[in-house]
């Protein structure tokens, strides 16, 4: 058998929310985001420098010579480097879309002006 639900009147009307704060609006056309972002770029080309630095260390060539003079050359990598390299890779690439995000901020975001 299932309780009766008694129904009672929900609170509604101005009084239920509290009063909106007006709060300052944040401008987001601001050209100093132009220097924010070739910074970033700047940063961005430091470490895929760095990442291709990293992947030609764990890189490596190992040339072994059989008895009957053959030479065998096989190349040996390195976990630990090849990862490091693709991590400054993907960093890179985040850096450069944020610097992307940043200069569009600079440039193109503008607020509309009132029609009083």
């Amino acid at each position: 058998m299932l309780d009766p639900v008694i129904d009672l009147p929900q609170p509604t009307g101005a009084g239920l929310w509290p009063p909106e704060e007006k709060q300052p609006e944040a401008k987001l056309n601001q050209p100093w985001r132009a220097f924010v972002a070739l910074g970033e770029v700047v940063v961005a080309g430091l470490v895929l420098w760095a990442a291709f630095a990293l992947w030609h260390a764990g890189v490596v060539t190992v040339v072994t010579t059989a008895g009957d003079g053959t030479r065998l050359a096989s190349q040996r990598y390195f976990g630990g480097h090849i990862a490091g390299a693709l991590g400054l890779g993907t960093l890179s690439a985040v850096l450069v879309v944020d610097a992307f995000r940043q200069l569009l901020l600079a440039v193109r975001a503008r607020h509309k002006k009132k029609k009083d």
